[in-house]
C-alpha cells in the first residue's frame, strides 16, 4: 500500500518562537510500515507551513491508499487534523483516512458520528494497530479483526474493536528516521539539529489531571543500551546535536536510567539532552547527577505544578515543596539548567497567592520557569471533581497549556494573564539569573541560557500581542461539566457558526 503520514499544520505560539521538533509519532508508526513493505511517506505540513492547497498538490502527487494523521498537540490540532483529513477526501475519496492521538483516543465514536471524512480511529500507541490496520485493508480482510481501532462500517454505524495488546517489547518497534528529508529543518537550543527519542513509555504516578497514565496503562521501558546506541548513530549519522526525551517519566527505574546514562556516557558523542523528570526523582537519585552531566543532560523540565502544598496534595502530586527547592539546588551543582513547570489556576487563587507563588519559586531560584494555565482534559479525575468551573475560552485551538481557560472568582481574566506575565519577567529577572545570563563562569551554559531567554521572550512578547487582539471572554460561558458534555456530543470539525461555542478537551502523546 501506498501509505501518506501527514503532520498537520497546526502552529503554536511556541514553536513560533521556539522552533519545530519532528512528528515523532508520526516516525514511529512510519518505520512499522515500511518494515511490513508498504510505501510511506511523511509530509510536515506543521514544519513547512503548508496550506490545504498545498496539502492538496502533495496527496494529488503520492496517489495514497491510505492517509494518516496525528499530532502531539493532540487537542489544539484537532480542527487542523480534521481540515487534512477532509482534504484529503476531497481530493482522494478512494483513500483510506486514519486519526490517532490521546484527544480521538478518547472521543473516537462522537469523532466519526460527527465527522465524515474520517474512516478510522487508532486508539492508544499505534504501532501495532496501525500495521494490522494496513495489512488487513491491503488483504481485504475484515477490520472487526483489528484490535485498537473504531471504525465505521458500511451501514454507516460505528463499530469499536477491542483495545490493542501493550506493546511490551518496544525495542522490537523500529523509528522511521529515515522518513526525515532534511534534518535542517529541526534545530532546537541553539544546538543544530534535533531529534526526539523514547526512553519509556507511561508513569507510575496517578497524578488527578493528568491522563498520561491511563492513556499509556503501564510504565514501560526500551534497552537502555539501545537507546543510547540509538541517540549514538543519530548523531554519526545525521549530526543531530540535541535530543529531547519524550518521557512522562524516564526515571521510574533508578537502575534502568542509571544504565542508560553509563551506555550513553560510552557512545562518546557530543550530544546534549532535556528531559522532564520529577524533583523528587533528582533528589533521589542525587548521586547519578555527574553521570547525567557527563552524559549530555543540559536542562531538566521540572513539573513542579504549584508552590501550594495543600494544592500540591490535592492533585496528587506526590512531591513537596522541600524537594522542589532541593533539586533546583542539585541541580545546579552539577551544572544542568532547572526549569520548573508552575501551572496557574488549580484554584481559584487571589492576588495574595500570586504575590506567594513568585516570591516562593524566586526562592527555589530557578534558571527558568514555564508558567502555564490548567488545562481540564475530559477524561482526568480533575475535570470531574472541578465540573462547575466556568470556562473562558472556546477557541478549541487555544487549549494547549499557554492559554486561561477557566475564569477565577476572584480575579478578571484580564488580572490573570497579566499576573502570569509578572511572574515569567519577575523570576527571570532577579540580579542572580541576569547576572548567570551574563557572565557563567562554563560557556556553554551560558550560552544555553542565552538561547533559552532570547526565545522565550519572543515567545512572551507573542502572548501578549494574541491576548490584545484575541482575549479570552470576560465571563464564564458555561460550566466545565457542560463544556466537557457538549464535548462529547460534537467533536466533529465545527462550522464558521459553530466555532464560538465548539469545546474540546486537551492532551499530548508522542504517538500517533
Amino acid at each position: 500500500m501506498r501509505i501518506l503520514l501527514i503532520n498537520p499544520p497546526y502552529i503554536s505560539l511556541s514553536s513560533k518562537g521556539t522552533g519545530h521538533q519532528i512528528p515523532f509519532g508520526l516516525l514511529c508508526i512510519g518505520g512499522p510500515l515500511i518494515d511490513a513493505g508498504h510505501v510511506v511517506n511523511l509530509l510536515d505540513a506543521e514544519r513547512h507551513h503548508l496550506s490545504q492547497q498545498d496539502i492538496e498538490r502533495a496527496i494529488r502527487a503520492f496517489a495514497p491508499d491510505m492517509v494518516m494523521t496525528g499530532h502531539a498537540g493532540s487537542t489544539p490540532a484537532h480542527r487542523a487534523c480534521l481540515e487534512t483529513l477532509a482534504t484529503s477526501k476531497r481530493i482522494s475519496p478512494q483513500a483510506v483516512t486514519v486519526y490517532g492521538g490521546v484527544y480521538p483516543t478518547y472521543h473516537a465514536a462522537d469523532i466519526l458520528q460527527s465527522a465524515a471524512d474520517v474512516d478510522i480511529i487508532i486508539r492508544g500507541e499505534g504501532e501495532t494497530a496501525v500495521t494490522d490496520l494496513a495489512a488487513a485493508i491491503a488483504q481485504g480482510n475484515p477490520l472487526i479483526r483489528v484490535n485498537g481501532i473504531t471504525w465505521r462500517q458500511q451501514d454507516g454505524s460505528i463499530r469499536e474493536n477491542p483495545s490493542a495488546a501493550l506493546i511490551t517489547k518496544l525495542d522490537e518497534q523500529r523509528i522511521g528516521w529515515e522518513l526525515i528529508e532534511n534534518w535542517d529543518d529541526y534545530q532546537c537550543f541553539g544546538r543544530g539539529r534535533a531529534a526526539i527519542i523514547q526512553f519509556s513509555r507511561g508513569c507510575p504516578h496517578v497524578c488527578s489531571y493528568c491522563g498520561q497514565y491511563q492513556f499509556w496503562s503501564k510504565w514501560r521501558y526500551r534497552s537502555p543500551g539501545a537507546v543510547a546506541a540509538e541517540i549514538g548513530w543519530l548523531h554519526r549519522q545525521h549530526g543531530i546535536g540535541f535530543v529531547t526525551l519524550a518521557d512522562e517519566n524516564p526515571t521510574s527505574s533508578k537502575r534502568l536510567w542509571r544504565e542508560f546514562l553509563e551506555a550513553l556516557i560510552e557512545q562518546n558523542v557530543p550530544v546534549r539532552l532535556f528531559a522532564t523528570i520529577r524533583a523528587t526523582d533528582i533528589v533521589r537519585d542525587a548521586d547519578l547527577l555527574p553521570l547525567m552531566r557527563r552524559a549530555g543532560m543540559t536542562c531538566i523540565l521540572m513539573g513542579i505544578e504549584t508552590t501550594d502544598p495543600a494544592t500540591l496534595e490535592a492533585i496528587r502530586k506526590g512531591s513537596t515543596t522541600k524537594d522542589d527547592q532541593q533539586a533546583v539546588k542539585l541541580l545546579r551543582q552539577h551544572g544542568i539548567l532547572s526549569m520548573l513547570g508552575h501551572i496557574v489556576g488549580f484554584e481559584e487563587e487571589r492576588l495574595a497567592d500570586y504575590g506567594r507563588a513568585i516570591r516562593q519559586i524566586a526562592l527555589y531560584d530557578p534558571d527558568l520557569v514555564n508558567a502555564m494555565y490548567v488545562t481540564p482534559h475530559r477524561w482526568s479525575d480533575w475535570a470531574a471533581e472541578n465540573n462547575e468551573r466556568g470556562v473562558v475560552q472556546t477557541d478549541p485551538a487555544k487549549w494547549d497549556y499557554r492559554h486561561q481557560l477557566l475564569a477565577s472568582r476572584y480575579l478578571s481574566t484580564r488580572s490573570v494573564f497579566w499576573l502570569v506575565k509578572l511572574m515569567e519577567v519577575a523570576v527571570h529577572l532577579r540580579p542572580g539569573t541576569l547576572l548567570r545570563i551574563l557572565a557563567h563562569p562554563d560557556k556553554d551554559i551560558r550560552a544555553d541560557l542565552r538561547w533559552c531567554f532570547r526565545n522565550s521572550f519572543r515567545v512572551w512578547r507573542a502572548e501578549i500581542v494574541e491576548f490584545l487582539q484575541s482575549p479570552p471572554h470576560a465571563h464564564p460561558q458555561m460550566p466545565l461539566g457542560e463544556w466537557l458534555r457538549r464535548d462529547s456530543k460534537k467533536a466533529g470539525l465545527p462550522t464558521d457558526a459553530e466555532q464560538a461555542s465548539s469545546p474540546t478537551g486537551v492532551g499530548r502523546t508522542a504517538v500517533l
